[in-house]
Protein backbone atom coordinates (compact mmCIF):
# COMPACT_ATOMS: atom_id res chain seq x y z
CA UNK A 1 0.00 0.00 0.00
CA UNK A 2 1.36 3.30 -1.45
CA UNK A 3 1.70 6.33 1.33
CA UNK A 4 -0.81 8.35 -0.68
CA UNK A 5 -3.29 5.59 -0.01
CA UNK A 6 -3.09 5.18 3.55
CA UNK A 7 -3.30 8.70 4.29
CA UNK A 8 -6.51 8.56 2.30
CA UNK A 9 -8.37 6.49 4.32
CA UNK A 10 -10.82 7.91 7.21
CA UNK A 11 -9.73 7.84 10.35
CA UNK A 12 -12.42 6.41 12.70
CA UNK A 13 -13.15 8.63 15.49
CA UNK A 14 -15.21 8.37 19.31
CA UNK A 15 -18.53 8.49 17.79
CA UNK A 16 -18.01 5.73 14.88
CA UNK A 17 -16.53 3.37 17.82
CA UNK A 18 -19.87 4.50 20.04
CA UNK A 19 -22.03 2.76 17.30
CA UNK A 20 -20.57 -0.95 18.45
CA UNK A 21 -20.93 -0.79 21.85
CA UNK A 22 -23.23 -2.50 23.85
CA UNK A 23 -25.91 -0.11 25.59
CA UNK A 24 -27.27 -2.25 28.34
CA UNK A 25 -29.44 -1.53 31.23
CA UNK A 26 -32.21 0.53 31.55
CA UNK A 27 -32.87 4.25 30.42
CA UNK A 28 -30.68 3.41 27.54
CA UNK A 29 -31.51 3.34 24.16
CA UNK A 30 -32.08 -0.61 24.11
CA UNK A 31 -35.09 -2.50 23.77
CA UNK A 32 -35.16 -3.26 27.38
CA UNK A 33 -34.89 0.41 28.34
CA UNK A 34 -38.04 1.71 26.10
CA UNK A 35 -40.17 -1.24 28.36
CA UNK A 36 -42.70 0.33 30.60
CA UNK A 37 -45.68 -0.19 32.20
CA UNK A 38 -49.03 1.22 32.09
CA UNK A 39 -52.52 1.36 33.59
CA UNK A 40 -55.31 -0.60 31.39
CA UNK A 41 -58.69 0.22 33.43
CA UNK A 42 -59.89 -3.53 32.93
CA UNK A 43 -61.77 -2.56 36.66
CA UNK A 44 -63.94 0.63 35.03
CA UNK A 45 -65.07 -1.52 31.96
CA UNK A 46 -68.14 -3.15 33.74
CA UNK A 47 -69.38 -5.12 30.34
CA UNK A 48 -65.40 -6.24 29.51
CA UNK A 49 -65.35 -7.67 33.19
CA UNK A 50 -68.73 -9.13 33.06
CA UNK A 51 -68.38 -10.75 29.69
CA UNK A 52 -65.13 -12.25 30.48
CA UNK A 53 -66.27 -13.50 33.72
CA UNK A 54 -69.66 -15.06 31.40
CA UNK A 55 -67.16 -16.44 28.61
CA UNK A 56 -64.52 -17.82 30.11
CA UNK A 57 -64.65 -20.33 33.46
CA UNK A 58 -60.78 -19.54 33.69
CA UNK A 59 -61.93 -16.47 35.13
CA UNK A 60 -65.27 -17.50 36.48
CA UNK A 61 -62.50 -20.17 38.72
CA UNK A 62 -60.41 -17.17 39.44
CA UNK A 63 -62.82 -14.97 40.60
CA UNK A 64 -65.10 -17.52 42.74
CA UNK A 65 -62.24 -20.24 43.95
CA UNK A 66 -61.60 -17.88 46.59
CA UNK A 67 -64.80 -16.77 48.29
CA UNK A 68 -66.13 -20.25 48.12
CA UNK A 69 -63.14 -21.50 50.58
CA UNK A 70 -63.54 -18.79 52.90
CA UNK A 71 -67.37 -19.50 53.34
CA UNK A 72 -67.10 -23.22 53.09
CA UNK A 73 -66.66 -24.86 56.15
CA UNK A 74 -68.35 -22.04 58.77
CA UNK A 75 -67.40 -20.87 62.04
CA UNK A 76 -67.52 -22.36 65.36
CA UNK A 77 -68.37 -20.37 68.77
CA UNK A 78 -66.26 -21.86 71.61
CA UNK A 79 -67.25 -19.05 73.89
CA UNK A 80 -69.72 -20.24 76.84
CA UNK A 81 -73.55 -18.97 75.77
CA UNK A 82 -76.79 -20.00 77.51
CA UNK A 83 -78.19 -23.49 77.19
CA UNK A 84 -79.05 -23.65 73.86
CA UNK A 85 -78.42 -20.34 72.02
CA UNK A 86 -74.92 -21.85 70.36
CA UNK A 87 -77.69 -24.10 68.00
CA UNK A 88 -80.24 -21.09 67.55
CA UNK A 89 -77.68 -18.81 66.53
CA UNK A 90 -76.28 -21.47 64.17
CA UNK A 91 -79.88 -21.99 62.77
CA UNK A 92 -80.86 -18.64 62.22
CA UNK A 93 -77.60 -17.99 60.20
CA UNK A 94 -77.88 -20.58 58.19
CA UNK A 95 -81.83 -19.73 57.44
CA UNK A 96 -80.77 -16.61 56.08
CA UNK A 97 -78.46 -17.76 54.15
CA UNK A 98 -75.88 -15.64 55.58
CA UNK A 99 -72.77 -17.44 54.55
CA UNK A 100 -74.39 -17.28 50.64
CA UNK A 101 -74.24 -13.25 51.05
CA UNK A 102 -71.43 -13.02 52.47
CA UNK A 103 -69.93 -15.28 49.36
CA UNK A 104 -71.87 -13.13 46.79
CA UNK A 105 -70.15 -10.41 47.88
CA UNK A 106 -67.17 -11.33 48.52
CA UNK A 107 -67.12 -12.65 44.96
CA UNK A 108 -68.24 -9.26 43.45
CA UNK A 109 -65.85 -7.36 45.07
CA UNK A 110 -63.02 -9.26 43.07
CA UNK A 111 -64.89 -9.45 40.19
CA UNK A 112 -65.56 -5.74 40.00
CA UNK A 113 -63.00 -4.07 42.32
CA UNK A 114 -65.62 -3.42 45.53
CA UNK A 115 -68.77 -4.68 46.50
CA UNK A 116 -71.05 -3.98 49.91
CA UNK A 117 -73.75 -6.11 51.98
CA UNK A 118 -76.19 -4.29 53.34
CA UNK A 119 -77.50 -5.25 56.96
CA UNK A 120 -81.55 -5.36 56.58
CA UNK A 121 -83.01 -4.39 59.89
CA UNK A 122 -86.79 -3.79 59.36
CA UNK A 123 -88.40 -0.47 60.72
CA UNK A 124 -85.01 1.78 61.02
CA UNK A 125 -83.94 4.54 58.81
CA UNK A 126 -80.44 3.65 56.77
CA UNK A 127 -79.40 7.54 56.77
CA UNK A 128 -78.76 6.93 60.64
CA UNK A 129 -75.76 5.12 62.40
CA UNK A 130 -76.34 1.69 63.42
CA UNK A 131 -77.05 1.24 66.91
CA UNK A 132 -76.98 -2.28 67.74
CA UNK A 133 -79.11 -1.83 71.11
CA UNK A 134 -81.74 -0.56 68.92
CA UNK A 135 -82.57 -3.39 67.12
CA UNK A 136 -86.15 -4.79 67.78
CA UNK A 137 -87.47 -8.44 68.36
CA UNK A 138 -86.89 -10.51 64.86
CA UNK A 139 -86.50 -7.29 63.00
CA UNK A 140 -82.87 -8.11 61.48
CA UNK A 141 -83.75 -9.79 58.02
CA UNK A 142 -80.71 -11.19 56.36
CA UNK A 143 -78.01 -9.25 53.96
CA UNK A 144 -78.71 -7.48 50.71
CA UNK A 145 -75.41 -7.45 48.42
CA UNK A 146 -75.08 -4.91 46.25
CA UNK A 147 -71.74 -4.16 43.77
CA UNK A 148 -69.62 -1.07 43.37
CA UNK A 149 -72.13 -0.06 40.46
CA UNK A 150 -75.32 -0.45 41.98
CA UNK A 151 -74.53 2.74 44.30
CA UNK A 152 -71.88 5.41 44.63
CA UNK A 153 -69.89 6.31 47.54
CA UNK A 154 -70.08 9.87 48.59
CA UNK A 155 -66.66 10.98 48.56
CA UNK A 156 -67.71 14.80 49.60
CA UNK A 157 -68.62 13.11 53.48
CA UNK A 158 -65.97 11.05 54.84
CA UNK A 159 -65.79 9.54 58.22
CA UNK A 160 -64.72 11.35 61.31
CA UNK A 161 -64.45 9.23 64.09
CA UNK A 162 -60.92 7.58 64.49
CA UNK A 163 -60.74 4.11 64.16
CA UNK A 164 -60.61 1.50 60.98
CA UNK A 165 -63.34 3.22 58.78
CA UNK A 166 -61.51 6.92 59.21
CA UNK A 167 -61.54 8.53 55.96
CA UNK A 168 -63.71 6.09 54.15
CA UNK A 169 -67.04 7.78 52.87
CA UNK A 170 -69.53 8.26 55.30
CA UNK A 171 -72.42 7.57 53.04
CA UNK A 172 -73.51 5.11 49.94
CA UNK A 173 -76.07 6.47 48.02
CA UNK A 174 -78.21 3.57 45.59
CA UNK A 175 -78.53 4.35 42.02
CA UNK A 176 -80.01 0.71 40.66
CA UNK A 177 -83.81 0.60 40.83
CA UNK A 178 -84.75 -1.47 38.65
CA UNK A 179 -84.95 -4.28 41.42
CA UNK A 180 -87.06 -2.40 43.40
CA UNK A 181 -84.45 -1.37 45.56
CA UNK A 182 -85.48 2.31 47.05
CA UNK A 183 -82.85 5.35 46.45
CA UNK A 184 -81.37 4.64 50.23
CA UNK A 185 -79.08 6.99 51.39
CA UNK A 186 -76.68 4.26 53.60
CA UNK A 187 -74.63 5.21 56.80
CA UNK A 188 -71.34 3.10 56.68
CA UNK A 189 -72.36 1.64 59.30
CA UNK A 190 -74.54 -0.35 58.03
CA UNK A 191 -72.64 -2.17 55.25
CA UNK A 192 -70.02 -4.85 55.20
CA UNK A 193 -67.82 -3.72 52.63
CA UNK A 194 -65.31 -5.72 50.94
CA UNK A 195 -62.71 -4.21 48.18
CA UNK A 196 -61.02 -6.57 45.42
CA UNK A 197 -57.60 -5.16 45.60
CA UNK A 198 -56.57 -2.83 47.78
CA UNK A 199 -55.04 0.28 45.99
CA UNK A 200 -53.20 3.25 46.70
CA UNK A 201 -54.59 6.38 47.87
CA UNK A 202 -54.38 8.44 44.46
CA UNK A 203 -55.13 5.54 43.03
CA UNK A 204 -57.92 4.66 45.25
CA UNK A 205 -59.66 8.35 44.02
CA UNK A 206 -59.43 7.24 40.57
CA UNK A 207 -61.61 4.27 41.42
CA UNK A 208 -64.14 6.66 43.38
CA UNK A 209 -62.90 4.85 46.81
CA UNK A 210 -63.19 1.26 45.23
CA UNK A 211 -60.53 -1.21 44.97
CA UNK A 212 -59.40 -3.09 41.64
CA UNK A 213 -60.29 -6.02 39.92
CA UNK A 214 -58.66 -9.20 40.16
CA UNK A 215 -58.48 -9.63 36.36
CA UNK A 216 -56.85 -6.58 36.08
CA UNK A 217 -53.54 -7.88 36.81
CA UNK A 218 -53.70 -10.86 34.96
CA UNK A 219 -55.86 -9.77 31.97
CA UNK A 220 -53.00 -10.28 29.54
CA UNK A 221 -51.90 -13.68 30.90
CA UNK A 222 -55.54 -14.45 30.73
CA UNK A 223 -55.37 -13.50 27.37
CA UNK A 224 -52.34 -15.48 25.98
CA UNK A 225 -53.61 -19.03 27.98
CA UNK A 226 -56.66 -18.56 25.83
CA UNK A 227 -55.21 -17.41 22.85
CA UNK A 228 -52.91 -20.49 22.85
CA UNK A 229 -55.75 -23.29 23.78
CA UNK A 230 -57.51 -21.37 20.75
CA UNK A 231 -54.81 -21.64 18.40
CA UNK A 232 -54.09 -25.18 19.57
CA UNK A 233 -57.97 -26.07 18.70
CA UNK A 234 -57.67 -24.48 15.70
CA UNK A 235 -54.95 -26.64 14.39
CA UNK A 236 -57.12 -29.38 14.98
CA UNK A 237 -59.12 -28.99 11.47
CA UNK A 238 -55.61 -28.76 9.51
CA UNK A 239 -54.12 -31.88 11.19
CA UNK A 240 -54.59 -33.61 7.61
CA UNK A 241 -53.62 -30.73 5.06
CA UNK A 242 -53.49 -32.15 1.44
CA UNK A 243 -52.43 -30.76 -1.68
CA UNK A 244 -53.25 -31.85 -5.22
CA UNK A 245 -51.19 -30.16 -7.83
CA UNK A 246 -53.28 -30.22 -11.59
CA UNK A 247 -51.27 -29.44 -15.10
CA UNK A 248 -52.86 -26.39 -16.06
CA UNK A 249 -55.60 -25.58 -13.91
CA UNK A 250 -55.30 -21.50 -14.06
CA UNK A 251 -56.07 -22.27 -17.88
CA UNK A 252 -59.46 -24.14 -16.84
CA UNK A 253 -60.44 -22.05 -14.25
CA UNK A 254 -60.01 -18.91 -16.59
CA UNK A 255 -62.61 -20.56 -18.95
CA UNK A 256 -65.49 -20.15 -16.09
CA UNK A 257 -67.82 -22.67 -14.64
CA UNK A 258 -69.83 -22.88 -17.75
CA UNK A 259 -66.88 -24.70 -19.57
CA UNK A 260 -66.78 -28.28 -20.02
CA UNK A 261 -63.06 -28.85 -18.50
CA UNK A 262 -64.09 -26.80 -15.55
CA UNK A 263 -67.13 -29.24 -14.98
CA UNK A 264 -64.64 -31.90 -16.04
CA UNK A 265 -62.65 -31.04 -13.22
CA UNK A 266 -65.16 -30.65 -10.49
CA UNK A 267 -66.19 -34.50 -11.48
CA UNK A 268 -62.96 -35.60 -10.96
CA UNK A 269 -62.72 -33.98 -7.57
CA UNK A 270 -65.95 -35.59 -6.41
CA UNK A 271 -65.19 -39.03 -7.67
CA UNK A 272 -61.08 -38.89 -5.70
CA UNK A 273 -63.68 -38.02 -2.46
CA UNK A 274 -65.76 -40.81 -2.86
CA UNK A 275 -63.05 -43.50 -3.38
CA UNK A 276 -61.36 -41.88 -0.48
CA UNK A 277 -63.86 -42.22 2.09
CA UNK A 278 -65.28 -45.56 0.64
CA UNK A 279 -61.62 -47.30 -0.52
CA UNK A 280 -58.77 -44.83 1.04
CA UNK A 281 -57.48 -45.32 -2.77
CA UNK A 282 -57.13 -41.85 -4.64
CA UNK A 283 -57.35 -41.92 -8.77
CA UNK A 284 -55.82 -38.65 -10.76
CA UNK A 285 -53.80 -38.42 -13.72
CA UNK A 286 -49.99 -39.17 -14.24
CA UNK A 287 -48.69 -35.86 -14.28
CA UNK A 288 -50.85 -34.81 -11.17
CA UNK A 289 -49.38 -34.36 -7.68
CA UNK A 290 -51.21 -35.81 -4.35
CA UNK A 291 -48.93 -34.54 -1.27
CA UNK A 292 -50.20 -34.67 2.47
CA UNK A 293 -49.20 -32.40 5.14
CA UNK A 294 -48.86 -33.01 8.91
CA UNK A 295 -48.44 -30.92 11.84
CA UNK A 296 -46.49 -31.78 14.80
CA UNK A 297 -48.47 -30.72 18.29
CA UNK A 298 -44.50 -31.36 20.23
CA UNK A 299 -44.51 -28.56 22.65
CA UNK A 300 -47.74 -27.17 22.39
CA UNK A 301 -48.52 -28.99 26.24
CA UNK A 302 -45.10 -27.34 27.95
CA UNK A 303 -46.50 -23.65 26.10
CA UNK A 304 -50.19 -24.22 27.59
CA UNK A 305 -48.40 -25.77 31.18
CA UNK A 306 -46.43 -22.28 31.25
CA UNK A 307 -49.31 -20.07 30.47
CA UNK A 308 -51.76 -21.98 32.69
CA UNK A 309 -48.71 -21.40 35.86
CA UNK A 310 -48.33 -17.86 35.13
CA UNK A 311 -52.46 -17.49 35.23
CA UNK A 312 -52.37 -19.74 38.70
CA UNK A 313 -49.63 -17.67 39.98
CA UNK A 314 -51.19 -14.37 38.96
CA UNK A 315 -55.01 -15.53 40.82
CA UNK A 316 -53.13 -16.78 43.90
CA UNK A 317 -54.47 -20.31 43.03
CA UNK A 318 -52.56 -23.38 42.98
CA UNK A 319 -53.35 -25.42 39.77
CA UNK A 320 -54.52 -28.21 41.75
CA UNK A 321 -57.44 -25.99 43.14
CA UNK A 322 -57.51 -23.43 40.08
CA UNK A 323 -57.59 -26.42 37.33
CA UNK A 324 -59.07 -29.16 39.35
CA UNK A 325 -56.21 -31.27 38.35
CA UNK A 326 -53.66 -33.93 39.47
CA UNK A 327 -49.92 -32.84 39.60
CA UNK A 328 -47.76 -34.58 37.79
CA UNK A 329 -44.47 -36.01 38.33
CA UNK A 330 -44.06 -36.68 42.25
CA UNK A 331 -45.90 -34.31 43.74
CA UNK A 332 -49.25 -34.88 45.33
CA UNK A 333 -50.50 -31.18 45.33
CA UNK A 334 -50.70 -31.46 49.27
CA UNK A 335 -47.97 -28.85 50.13
CA UNK A 336 -49.79 -26.71 46.95
CA UNK A 337 -53.48 -27.22 48.92
CA UNK A 338 -51.79 -26.84 52.52
CA UNK A 339 -49.89 -23.45 51.55
CA UNK A 340 -53.29 -22.08 50.00
CA UNK A 341 -55.45 -23.05 52.67
CA UNK A 342 -53.17 -21.28 55.19
CA UNK A 343 -53.41 -18.07 52.56
CA UNK A 344 -57.17 -18.31 52.54
CA UNK A 345 -57.43 -18.72 56.74
CA UNK A 346 -54.79 -15.60 56.33
CA UNK A 347 -57.43 -13.79 55.12
CA UNK A 348 -60.20 -14.95 56.93
CA UNK A 349 -58.88 -13.74 59.55
CA UNK A 350 -58.14 -10.05 57.97
CA UNK A 351 -61.31 -10.02 56.10
CA UNK A 352 -64.05 -11.46 57.24
CA UNK A 353 -63.34 -11.89 61.74
CA UNK A 354 -64.73 -8.13 62.17
CA UNK A 355 -67.76 -8.64 59.59
CA UNK A 356 -68.65 -11.75 61.17
CA UNK A 357 -68.99 -10.56 64.83
CA UNK A 358 -70.87 -8.03 63.70
CA UNK A 359 -73.43 -9.87 62.54
CA UNK A 360 -73.38 -11.89 65.35
CA UNK A 361 -74.14 -9.01 67.54
CA UNK A 362 -76.82 -7.52 65.53
CA UNK A 363 -78.68 -11.53 65.30
CA UNK A 364 -78.15 -12.24 68.64
CA UNK A 365 -80.15 -8.37 69.68
CA UNK A 366 -82.88 -9.57 66.75
CA UNK A 367 -83.25 -12.88 68.59
CA UNK A 368 -82.83 -12.78 72.30
CA UNK A 369 -83.05 -9.03 72.78
CA UNK A 370 -79.77 -9.16 74.86
CA UNK A 371 -76.19 -7.58 73.53
CA UNK A 372 -74.00 -10.04 72.28
CA UNK A 373 -71.42 -11.43 75.59
CA UNK A 374 -68.33 -8.95 75.91
CA UNK A 375 -66.28 -12.38 75.64
CA UNK A 376 -67.92 -13.94 72.58
CA UNK A 377 -65.50 -15.68 70.10
CA UNK A 378 -65.39 -17.75 67.61
CA UNK A 379 -63.13 -20.05 64.83
CA UNK A 380 -62.90 -20.26 61.44
CA UNK A 381 -63.41 -24.30 60.52
CA UNK A 382 -59.90 -25.70 58.98
CA UNK A 383 -59.92 -26.25 55.56
CA UNK A 384 -57.75 -29.06 56.03
CA UNK A 385 -59.20 -32.19 56.26
CA UNK A 386 -56.64 -34.54 58.51
CA UNK A 387 -56.65 -38.04 57.79
CA UNK A 388 -58.71 -40.36 59.87
CA UNK A 389 -55.62 -42.27 60.95
CA UNK A 390 -53.47 -38.99 62.03
CA UNK A 391 -56.98 -36.95 63.85
CA UNK A 392 -57.09 -40.50 65.96
CA UNK A 393 -53.75 -40.73 66.74
CA UNK A 394 -53.75 -36.54 67.84
CA UNK A 395 -57.00 -37.39 69.39
CA UNK A 396 -54.87 -40.15 72.12
CA UNK A 397 -52.42 -37.81 72.71
CA UNK A 398 -54.32 -34.67 73.87
CA UNK A 399 -56.71 -36.95 75.86
CA UNK A 400 -53.46 -38.70 77.54
CA UNK A 401 -51.62 -35.52 77.95
CA UNK A 402 -55.21 -34.22 79.65
CA UNK A 403 -55.93 -37.45 81.91
CA UNK A 404 -52.50 -36.93 82.92
CA UNK A 405 -52.64 -33.46 84.07
CA UNK A 406 -55.84 -33.75 85.86
CA UNK A 407 -54.13 -36.33 87.88
CA UNK A 408 -51.26 -34.36 88.32
CA UNK A 409 -53.39 -31.62 89.99
CA UNK A 410 -52.64 -29.03 87.10
CA UNK A 411 -55.84 -29.15 86.13
CA UNK A 412 -59.30 -29.61 87.44
CA UNK A 413 -61.65 -32.08 85.96
CA UNK A 414 -63.78 -28.82 85.01
CA UNK A 415 -60.52 -27.92 83.26
CA UNK A 416 -60.09 -30.88 81.29
CA UNK A 417 -63.45 -31.35 80.18
CA UNK A 418 -63.46 -27.57 78.35
CA UNK A 419 -60.31 -28.67 77.31
CA UNK A 420 -61.46 -31.38 75.40
CA UNK A 421 -64.34 -29.88 74.66
CA UNK A 422 -62.79 -26.77 72.82
CA UNK A 423 -59.48 -29.60 70.94
CA UNK A 424 -63.17 -31.24 69.58
CA UNK A 425 -62.59 -29.55 66.07
CA UNK A 426 -59.29 -30.94 65.87
CA UNK A 427 -59.45 -34.02 67.47
CA UNK A 428 -63.08 -35.01 66.70
CA UNK A 429 -63.48 -35.79 70.43
CA UNK A 430 -64.88 -33.85 72.87
CA UNK A 431 -67.52 -32.77 71.18
CA UNK A 432 -70.16 -34.23 72.68
CA UNK A 433 -69.23 -32.63 76.15
CA UNK A 434 -71.74 -30.37 76.55
CA UNK A 435 -71.64 -27.43 78.89
CA UNK A 436 -74.02 -28.57 81.48
CA UNK A 437 -71.50 -31.77 81.64
CA UNK A 438 -69.21 -28.73 82.52
CA UNK A 439 -70.95 -27.32 84.99
CA UNK A 440 -71.40 -30.72 87.24
CA UNK A 441 -67.79 -31.50 86.83
CA UNK A 442 -65.50 -30.43 89.99
CA UNK A 443 -63.55 -27.19 89.76
CA UNK A 444 -61.17 -28.58 92.33
CA UNK A 445 -58.24 -30.33 92.53
CA UNK A 446 -58.28 -34.71 92.65
CA UNK A 447 -57.12 -35.71 95.67
CA UNK A 448 -53.64 -36.15 97.01
CA UNK A 449 -52.34 -39.48 97.97
CA UNK A 450 -52.22 -38.31 101.76
CA UNK A 451 -55.78 -37.61 101.41
CA UNK A 452 -56.51 -41.23 99.88
CA UNK A 453 -54.56 -42.59 102.79
CA UNK A 454 -56.82 -40.51 105.26
CA UNK A 455 -59.67 -42.88 105.38
CA UNK A 456 -61.57 -44.49 108.06
CA UNK A 457 -61.31 -48.64 108.44
CA UNK A 458 -63.90 -51.08 110.19
CA UNK A 459 -61.99 -54.09 112.33
CA UNK A 460 -63.79 -56.89 110.94
CA UNK A 461 -66.33 -58.55 113.17
CA UNK A 462 -65.48 -62.01 114.70
CA UNK A 463 -66.62 -64.80 111.60
CA UNK A 464 -67.49 -62.28 109.96
CA UNK A 465 -65.56 -60.49 106.47
CA UNK A 466 -63.71 -57.39 106.67
CA UNK A 467 -66.12 -54.46 105.95
CA UNK A 468 -64.92 -52.51 102.67
CA UNK A 469 -63.39 -48.77 103.34
CA UNK A 470 -65.63 -45.77 103.03
CA UNK A 471 -64.82 -41.97 102.75
CA UNK A 472 -65.12 -40.23 105.86
CA UNK A 473 -67.99 -38.03 106.32
CA UNK A 474 -65.93 -34.78 105.81
CA UNK A 475 -64.36 -35.20 102.71
CA UNK A 476 -64.91 -32.31 100.37
CA UNK A 477 -68.27 -32.37 99.57
CA UNK A 478 -68.88 -35.85 99.16
CA UNK A 479 -67.72 -36.24 95.76
CA UNK A 480 -66.77 -39.55 95.91
CA UNK A 481 -64.44 -40.42 92.67
CA UNK A 482 -63.26 -36.65 91.55
CA UNK A 483 -61.80 -38.55 88.36
CA UNK A 484 -64.92 -40.36 87.24
CA UNK A 485 -65.56 -38.14 84.53
CA UNK A 486 -62.59 -38.76 82.85
CA UNK A 487 -62.45 -42.25 82.93
CA UNK A 488 -63.86 -42.72 79.99
CA UNK A 489 -60.77 -41.44 77.83
CA UNK A 490 -58.47 -43.49 79.43
CA UNK A 491 -57.00 -46.28 77.37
Amino acid sequence: MSEKESVSQPVPTRDSYENFVARLGLNESNQSGASTYKNNWTSRNRLLVEQAYRSSWLVGAGVDAIPDDMTRKGITITSKLEDGRKKQLDNAWDEMGLWEALNDTLKWARLYGGAVGVILIDGQNYSKPLRVETIGKDAFKGIMVMDRWMLNAQTEQRVKELGPDFGMPEFYRVVTSATGIPPWKIHHSRLIRFDGIALPYQQRLTENDWGMSVIERCFDRLLAFDSTTTGVAQLVYKAHLRTYSIKDLRKMLAFGKDNPAFKGLMSHMDMIRQYQSNEGMTLMDAEDTFEAHTYTYAGLSDVLAQFGQQVSGAFGIPLVRLFGQSPAGFSTGDTDLANYYDNVSTQQERKLRRPVRKLFEVLHMSMFSTPLPDDFSFEFNELWQTPDSERAETANKVVDATVKAVDAGLMTEKAGAMHLQETARVTGIGSTISDEDIDNASDLPPPSEKDLDNIETTEPEKGGAAAKNTATKDSAGGRGDRRGFLRWFKR
